[in-house]
């Protein structure tokens, strides 16, 4: 047996830091405080306060106050909702259970469309709605529902007064000294990638590294949004952080198109290599001067009657080097500023945030099925214990309908709960009942709370279980005021939540979730409705909010264990995105010939031929690259310089082209 965890440097309270004592203490200090202050207002249920100010507790300012607001604004739309529904239905059994079902598919279709705060107050707006309305099904009087959605809300709302009291006295981290850290480094991530992807060999450690860096600019868009609600320097700064992660995302993609090209220009000069090793070696100086970077550059572009690809190659390299030290000069502007400093960045569209309306709909039919099932065998059975089996099934359906991987999210919660159980008998029966103050109570509860905080961030592994420990707590071990010590009940209701989680752990695995090689088929064919929409005069989506879109559907897949699926959306994303980019120069690229227009309107027009919502045409594919082919030596032919420049943009075009021939035809 291993007993190596009881060792003296092993204990928690030894091994935590400043930083997690100060997290632990915090958050353990606002469950007791919320605790008190609800059974100081005589609240019927006040670990319902206990269990609010656990659920919102952040590590950082920003995140605890945007989720605050999300929980607030939640729980009076829930409660509004289950006095709507509870009040009009209550002595229709069946009308309740559709009513109280469709306003759960609601909120969960909802929940998954969107994310960030919209996503968390839709999901806190059906379980809110949930807990009363199911607890509420057995009362006569119209007053008492009032009273019961009263007390609620002024629970939840007590449990995020008191959190938000024990931030400011225990602050955590600055959110906006976390961001600018994140994005100095994530741009000196974006050197090293150049440098990994700037190379003439091939491997799967470049994808993974591609996804990655993709994933990491995407996350630091809910470090944005924590310092937005930190700070009122960051709120004033909020369009100068968006323009910037659009141009990290940027960055990355011209660096795909760089690639794209070495990779179909297999007898690029060596000293194209070396320029690029001292183009970057310069860029990672700190005091990276832009006339020295044009010097290097100058010396490796040729002149209007030499290699069109290697000028098309250099002016794309131009591009991203200047690309790179303007935004570094925004990430220290952003640092040096103070809170009354305003800038004007080029205005560009929010970061992409909706998600997969299929799969949300899906979980909306989940949630309906599983809810109108559930009360169908509560109005049979006349289960005393209903209202407390179909909260927690309502709970599990609404909050883990978006997680990654929900089966194993319900089965995780289903484990916390079986120990909570045996815990919660333990303490209820063996500690509490011999108690008669409140005080007493917290003195027993306080170092407890602390030592399970203290697990949760030191046990990376069982973060999750310690977390749902900790937020079900109070919920299983039901600090009542007044206390009630009835074991059939104690055993009733604790049983019907385990079962009500079951439920909805056999929902998850009868309905199941799309698989992630469905998820990635749906996402491609998004895309490429996008691209088409792309190529028309007039695009619905800017090139900026194309771009977002295609990273942000990327990211849905960050985290598949289908190497496959993820493999595949990238491909398409990064194909689609270059193409994308090519478009719009096309568009914008002016000559005085008109044959040279002509040249350029064929070659924007053949691209609606070779890819549709369903795949690609192969047959029109290769029939295209050999047009371009025939086109870039008939430009090259002319022998002028805007003619060189065509060729070379059709060059790349080409380029980016090629990679579908991979593709599984339409």
């Amino acid at each position: 047996m291993n007993l190596q965890w009881l060792a003296w440097d092993q204990l928690p309270w030894i091994k935590a830091n400043a930083g997690q004592w100060r997290y632990a203490l915090r958050n353990a200090i606002a469950m007791c405080l919320a605790l008190s202050i609800a059974y100081g207002l005589d609240l019927d249920e006040p670990y319902w306060a206990m269990t609010s100010a656990a659920v919102i507790s952040f590590p950082t300012v920003g995140g605890a106050i945007s989720k605050s607001f999300g929980r607030i604004v939640g729980s009076l739309l829930g409660a509004s909702a289950a006095l709507l529904i509870a009040g009009h239905t209550l002595n229709e059994p069946w009308l309740f259970t559709f009513a109280i079902a469709g306003w759960l598919a609601l909120c969960t279709g909802i929940s998954n469309h969107y994310q960030n705060n919209v996503a968390y107050a839709f999901s806190l707006t059906g379980y809110t709605a949930a807990i009363i309305a199911f607890s509420s099904v057995n009362i006569t009087d119209i007053t008492t529902l009032w009273t019961i959605a009263q007390a609620r809300v002024c629970e939840v709302i007590c449990g995020i007064l008191c959190a938000g009291l024990m931030m400011m006295v225990l602050p955590s981290t600055s959110d906006g000294e976390a961001l600018i850290t994140s994005l100095k480094q994530m741009h000196a991530r974006l050197l090293e990638h150049a440098v990994l992807l700037l190379q003439p060999s091939a491997s799967d450690t470049i994808r993974v590294a591609h996804e990655n860096v993709i994933s990491q600019i995407l996350t630091m868009n809910l470090l944005r949004i924590q310092a937005f609600w930190s700070h009122y320097r960051f709120r004033r700064q909020n369009n100068v952080l968006n323009y910037v992660l659009h141009q990290q995302l940027r960055l990355t993609s011209v660096l795909s198109s760089l690639r794209r090209m070495l990779l179909n220009w297999p007898d690029a000069p060596d000293a194209l290599f070396e320029a690029l090793q001292r183009l970057l070696a310069e860029l990672a100086k700190p005091a990276c001067d832009k006339y020295r970077l044009a010097q290097i550059l100058r010396s490796v572009t040729p002149a209007t009657d030499g290699d069109y690809r290697q000028r098309a190659f250099c002016q794309r390299l131009r591009y991203f080097c200047w690309m790179y030290l303007n935004v570094l000069r925004w990430i220290r502007l952003l640092d040096r500023a103070d809170a009354d400093t305003r800038f004007q960045p080029p205005p560009v569209p929010a970061l992409a945030r909706d998600s997969d309306s299929a799969e949300a709909g899906w979980s909306a039919l989940r949630t309906f099925c599983v809810i109108v099932l559930g009360c169908a065998f509560w109005i049979n059975t006349q289960w005393s214990s209903g209202a407390s089996a179909l909260t927690l099934t309502a709970i599990a359906c609404v909050l883990y309908a978006s997680v990654p991987s929900p089966g194993g999210s319900v089965t995780l919660l289903l484990k916390t709960l079986l120990w909570l159980f045996a815990f919660s008998f333990v303490m209820k029966f063996g500690l509490m009942v011999q108690i008669s103050q409140l005080w007493q109570f917290l003195l027993f509860l306080f170092p407890l709370l602390v030592t399970l905080q203290l697990f949760k961030l030191q046990q990376k592994q069982r973060a999750g279980m310690w977390g749902q420990f900790i937020v079900f707590m109070g919920s299983f071990i039901a600090v009542t005021n007044p206390p009630t010590w009835d074991y059939q009940d104690f055993f009733n209701d604790n049983i019907a939540k385990v079962c009500g989680v079951l439920l909805a752990w056999l929902a998850f695995q009868i309905l199941r979730p799309s698989s992630d090689a469905r998820r990635s088929r749906r996402h491609i064919r998004a895309l490429r409705l996008a691209f088409l929409d792309q190529l028309r005069q007039r695009p619905r989506l800017s090139e900026s909010r194309f771009e977002s879109q295609i990273y942000h559907r990327i990211s849905q897949l960050s985290h598949s264990r289908d190497e496959q699926a993820r493999v595949w959306l990238l491909r398409w994303g990064v194909v689609l995105l270059n193409c994308s980019h090519i478009v719009w120069q096309l568009r914008e690229w002016r000559a005085g010939s008109a044959a040279l227009m002509t040249f350029r309107d064929n070659s924007l027009q053949n691209l609606q031929q070779i890819i549709s919502s369903r795949g690609v045409r192969h047959s029109s594919l290769d029939r295209m690259l050999t047009e371009l082919e025939e086109t870039i030596a008939t430009l090259l032919a002319l022998e002028n310089n805007e003619a060189s420049e065509l060729a070379g943009i059709i060059w790349r075009l080409r380029c980016s082209l090629a990679q579908l021939k991979q593709a599984v035809p339409a």
